[in-house]
């Protein structure tokens, strides 16, 4: 029974302490550097992911039409307010 708790804890034990061991060596290392070909100028080869830009909306001021009048307030009619009837 010893020798079974022995093995237990000098060798199974040890495999997580080793990985992690290996985890870190591995998050510490440093990276290989890249190799740039082209000068970067800061900018970005892709297309801008967002659609068209929408047309610009008429001009307010001296120089344009002055802006359309507000539409006509609605009021609901003020009803008569119904109340439960127990009976």
């Amino acid at each position: 029974m010893e020798v079974t708790t022995f093995i237990w804890m000098f060798v199974v034990l040890k495999i997580p302490i080793i990985a992690a061991l290996v985890l870190i060596w591995y998050a510490i290392r440093e990276p290989e550097p890249v190799a740039d070909d082209e000068p970067r100028d800061g900018g970005s080869d892709r297309e801008p992911e967002h659609g068209p830009r929408l047309p610009r909306p008429p001009r307010r001021g001296p120089h344009a039409a002055p802006p359309p009048a507000p539409p006509a307030r609605v009021r609901t009619a003020a009803g008569r307010r119904l109340t439960h009837r127990s009976g």
